[in-house]
């Protein structure tokens, strides 16, 4: 709804609002003039009412678009003076005016603005030093004047800034030329072997390499060596979490400040190459990650000590110069090698085979299967005891324990049990069986015979075979032969056990139980217990057809006709 032509305070009669939807409409038609502002152009019907409507703060009260043109820049008010700040009225007065600050004496505040120091005295009282009255202007401001921060500042004051750090640049340039002429005129007295004033000699001084490290910026994250702050890079947010990858809390380690997982989380089930993520180690040293890092590590070193060299930029003249300088360290350690072995000898120890030939050991990783099959790696040689293997004393061909026989141990080759004895080999063995057939009876022979499972199911027949003709019974065998097997019932025998049990049960119901009055261990008592007697296979019988099973729809079943 449009509202152009009446003011935001307006209240509409309902005719008024209708002849008011009725023009709207005839403008857009075109059967009526467009509605025209205030410098007379007219003003499209079609343009809607948050457009065309002026907020509370530039309403005129008549139809406008004003508000939502541009301002001409002669029409913007701009302060041509600004507040003269700390600057005095001409001289200050000689003695103390009526109305003055009591303290500074200066008519342009009072007591409690002003911004001097306190004096123990005021120049009320004292008249001395009786400061000038400050300027006072009086400056009108719009409203974007006074919100303006930059309003009043003088561009001139910016070029102080370029000027400070011109100068800190130019010592910095200064400070890195003494310290490349300090470090030439060492390298060359370590070249020299003479001793530089005021600097040990190159015997006394050792490099330390985290020099390099501590103000070398770290790939893949901003670091700044003085304040030891560390800005890594955000992973990206579809990516998959490292902790959600295995939510075992004894898999791999994962810190979440620096999110960084260094092993692999599923490595107990999946190798490192077949494994979706592997951990940050396996990507860190596979592949050309460790000449990468030797190369950005050589740059660093190489532009500290005054290199023009940067291996983003050229990397071409870094793997160069990479070259080179291992080219004239292998040649450079071949020499002192050989200087020192001319001088000291012992180049025979060093024609030694390998560690692999000499222990037979190796650190070789090596990965298995479940079945034993070499899955990664070179399987290892097994390690040798520091013992003599496959030596034998005494003519023997087995060692010692090698048999068993009777509860002594002994040698298998002869079969002798005394320890550290002479093999007597074929000979001692025909002699061992030939004095057990002479000593050991028919029975005992027919027992040796015999498998150890063959004896015991032997014996545990026997034992049941006893226990049935026994009279003393044991309880917990008959126990559980009860109610098992094929049972044959007698008919009057189990008649007189229901009508027991149902007077056990009408008991129960009319007397409530106590399991304190009830014998200790009543369901399985001796013949000879006046007490009771053993349970039988039809009391059992009973048992289970009086039983309540509660499980049973029809066990609370009553019929009607039979009441």
């Amino acid at each position: 709804m449009s509202t152009i032509g009446f003011t935001q305070s307006t209240k509409l009669s309902r005719e008024d609002y209708r002849r008011q939807k009725d023009l709207e409409a005839a403008r857009k038609a075109g059967t009526a003039p467009a509605e025209q502002d205030e410098e007379g152009r007219d003003i499209n019907p079609h343009i809607p009412q948050y457009i065309a409507k002026a907020p509370w703060y530039l309403d005129t009260g008549g139809p406008t678009l004003k508000h939502q043109r541009l301002r001409d820049e002669e029409a913007v008010s701009k302060p041509e003076t600004w507040y003269m700040r700390g600057v005095r009225a001409g001289p200050a007065s000689t003695r103390y005016r009526k109305g003055a600050c009591e303290n500074c004496g200066a008519m342009t505040h009072k007591t409690k603005d002003c911004v001097e120091r306190p004096r123990k005295l005021g120049a009320k009282w004292t008249g001395k030093d009786i400061q000038a009255d400050e300027i006072i202007q009086d400056i009108e401001l719009d409203y974007d004047a006074k919100r303006d921060r930059w309003n009043g500042y003088d561009p001139a004051e910016h070029a102080k800034i370029y000027e400070e750090y011109e100068k800190i640049e130019e010592a910095r340039r200064k400070l890195k030329a003494s310290e490349l002429e300090k470090q030439s005129t060492t390298e060359l007295a370590k070249k020299t072997g003479e001793r530089v004033s005021g600097e040990f000699s190159s015997d006394d001084e050792e490099e330390d390499e985290d020099k390099y490290a501590e103000s070398s910026d770290m790939p893949g994250q901003k670091v700044n060596t003085k304040t030891r702050t560390t800005i890594r890079n955000l992973r990206i947010r579809e990516d998959t979490a490292k902790y959600l990858r295995n939510l075992d809390p004894n898999s791999a380690y994962y810190d979440p400040k620096t999110r960084s997982m260094r092993d692999n989380p599923n490595k107990p089930d999946t190798s490192a190459e077949d494994a979706v993520y592997a951990g940050d180690n396996f990507v860190r040293y596979s592949g050309d990650a460790r000449q990468m890092a030797n190369l950005q590590l050589f740059a660093w070193q190489a532009y500290e000590k005054g290199t023009d060299i940067h291996l983003q930029a050229n990397p071409t003249q870094g793997e160069l110069l990479h070259r080179e300088y291992l080219t004239k360290k292998e040649k450079l350690k071949d020499s002192s090698k050989d200087s020192i072995l001319a001088t000291y000898g012992g180049e025979e120890h060093l024609d030694v085979p390998p560690k692999e030939l000499l222990l037979a050991q190796t650190e070789h990783y090596v990965e298995y299967s479940r079945t034993g099959r070499v899955i990664k790696g070179q399987e290892k040689a097994k390690a040798k005891s520091k013992y003599e293997e496959d030596v034998y004393i005494n003519n023997h061909t087995s060692i010692w324990g090698s048999f068993w026989a009777d509860g002594k141990w002994g040698y298998k080759c002869c079969r002798a049990f005394i320890k550290n004895s002479y093999c007597t080999g074929l000979a001692g063995i025909e002699a061992a069986s030939s004095s057990n057939l002479l000593t050991s009876t028919p029975v005992q022979a027919q027992t040796e015979k015999k498998s150890l499972v063959e004896m015991h199911t032997e014996n545990l027949r026997k034992g049941i075979t006893k226990a049935k003709t026994d009279d003393d019974v044991n309880i917990h065998i008959k126990r559980k032969h009860i109610g098992e097997g094929d049972v044959q019932l007698d008919s009057k025998k189990l008649k007189k056990a229901i009508e027991n049990e149902a007077k056990r049960h009408a008991r129960l119901l009319q007397e409530e139980p106590d399991d304190r009055k009830r014998p200790y261990n009543s369901a399985f008592m001796s013949k000879d217990s006046k007490v009771d007697t053993e349970v039988t296979e039809e009391e059992l019988e009973a048992y289970r057809l009086k039983k309540l099973s509660h499980e049973d729809p029809m066990a609370n079943y009553v019929d009607e006709e039979d009441v």
